[in-house]
């Protein structure tokens, strides 16, 4: 560089600078052109721009290098002038780099420093208190004795204008980081949480249902699928879609049983502006909405039979009118529909077209309900209990008598029944660990009656020891394992509930 700048040719010099940080958010580009500027304009000899990173600062953007020279760059905090100026935030000038011992030359690129006469200046790329990274130049002198002041006076301006630009990077780099960070947590959010690996279930019956799964996802058919309510058959139906080529397009799910008649034709279809008293614009039905990915019909059985032409139009000739509409518009959907009900029955009672029920039952897929896949039940458990646990940041757990209170359950509501009832349970228990007592009315009913259900007269004996041992266990827990507080609710003596306990084996983790 330089020693005596031309003003004109600074200031020139500071505006192509100035242009360059602002042209483009590609920051290593817009260095490189800097760098390039200052050669041209002010007579450099060689330049770097190293930003930190942590512990290092590695050269980015350089002048008078290759690019293998560059990415030797790399110096750790307080390592050589640059590690030193990056970790102290303050300039440093060797006036020759070829007597300075510090100086490492580590990238190769000054391959005669002991025969040239070279000065190094180094200043840090600072944002208010914070180093961002290090700006050095080479420059070729004369004589010795010179003043470096200018140099240093323009170095500082030009780093102070990269220090905002590299901030700047800095701050947009993060927010991008961020939101496609987020934007893949919710891709995998989606993904993840219909995958059929995600269905809880361990049980040869469950096992049928994801393989059946795997075999319809990729095809074109319209699937039905059967079960009692509480099974998840929104939960497969999700399964498929997301599995299927489909997976990009909209998933749109409709229950039938939950509209009224009268509005049903209008929410499936949509309809028209004026189409009726109230419809004051024009609006998109389930079916429009859904074109190019997968409608869900639930609760099928309760479509009513006005309806159902309609429905087996869209999906033989992929078309139909909205309400109050002469346009006839084409679609493109998958449907999956499921239904509670016996279909059959209710084909033999004209209460559902046979050439619909034909038309939807193309592949099948029967759910077992949870007193089917007892052997799940556990595994249910345990994952809703994390799941309820943690939301509500109370950390308890199941007692043992719990779960085997489940297992003789029948769970008429399935597998929603116990999820509502794991949900309650996290909620409502007063200690650390759910017991019987903390149980529904229901719950408890039902497996003392399973429990003792004389079968033979020969088990009487044994039931009124069963009997007993229950009703002691009950009284301990609801008393905090209290002997004395346990006997008095039970009507004996403290002597005799130890008996008691002893003879049954009953302690505190029964």
């Amino acid at each position: 560089m330089s020693r005596n700048y031309d003003k004109t040719v600074e200031i020139t010099a500071l505006y192509e600078i100035s242009k360059l940080l602002g042209s483009s958010l590609n920051l290593k580009s817009n260095l490189r052109g800097v760098m390039r500027v200052l050669s041209e304009y002010l007579d450099m000899k060689r330049g770097t721009v190293a930003l930190r990173n942590n512990n290092e600062v590695s050269i980015i953007a350089a002048h008078g290098m290759s690019e293998e020279e560059i990415k030797r760059g790399r110096y750790k905090l307080g390592e050589g002038i640059i590690g030193r100026v990056a970790k102290h935030g303050s300039p440093i000038v060797i006036p020759n780099i070829g007597d300075e011992p510090l100086f490492l030359n580590k990238t190769g690129s000054r391959k005669t420093i002991r025969k040239e006469n070279i000065a190094f200046l180094c200043v840090p790329v600072k944002f208010k208190n914070e180093i961002l990274g290090v700006l050095s130049v080479d420059r070729l002198f004369g004589s010795k004795g010179i003043s470096f002041e200018e140099d240093l006076r323009l170095l500082k301006i030009i780093a102070s204008l990269m220090a905002q630009s590299v901030k700047l990077n800095m701050e947009i780099e993060k927010e991008r980081e961020a939101f496609l960070a987020e934007k893949e947590n919710l891709r995998q959010q989606l993904k993840g949480r219909y995958r059929v690996e995600n269905i809880i279930g361990q049980s040869d019956r469950m096992q049928e249902v994801f393989e059946a799964i795997h075999r319809v996802a990729p095809s074109k058919a319209n699937v039905l699928l059967r079960g009692e309510s509480g099974t998840g058959k929104e939960l497969v139906a999700k399964a498929i879609h997301y599995m299927s080529p489909r997976s990009k397009g909209p998933f749109i799910k409709f229950n039938c049983a939950s509209i009224p008649e009268g509005l049903l034709e209008s929410e499936l279809f949509g309809h028209e502006k004026g189409a009726f008293t109230g419809a004051t614009a024009m609006r998109k039905g389930r079916f429009e909405l859904a074109n190019s990915g997968t409608v869900f019909l639930d609760e099928i059985g309760d479509l009513p039979l006005t309806l159902q032409p309609k429905i087996l139009r869209v999906l033989q000739e992929k078309e139909f009118e909205r309400v109050g509409g002469e346009k006839t518009i084409k679609v493109d959907v998958r449907l999956i529909a499921a239904t509670s009900r016996n279909l059959e029955e209710l084909v033999s009672g004209s209460k559902f077209r046979e050439d619909l029920y034909y038309r939807l039952n193309v592949v099948p897929v029967f759910l077992p309900s949870l007193r089917e896949r007892k052997e799940d039940i556990s595994l249910l458990a345990e994952y809703f209990l994390k799941k309820y646990t943690e939301e509500n940041r109370r950390f308890v757990k199941i007692a043992p008598d719990v779960l085997n209170i489940f297992m003789n359950y029948d769970w008429p509501g399935n597998v929603r029944e116990l999820e509502n009832t794991i949900e309650r349970l996290v909620v409502m228990s007063g200690g650390k660990s759910i017991t019987s007592s903390d149980l529904p009315l229901n719950i408890r009913e039902q497996s003392i009656k399973a429990r003792y259900t004389v079968q033979v007269k020969d088990a009487l004996p044994l039931t009124i020891e069963d009997i007993e041992k229950t009703k002691i266990l009950d009284a301990l827990q609801r008393t905090g394992w209290i002997q004395a507080k346990a006997a008095k609710f039970l009507g004996i003596t403290p002597r005799q509930i130890g008996y008691k306990m002893k003879k049954y084996n009953l302690h505190e983790s029964a």
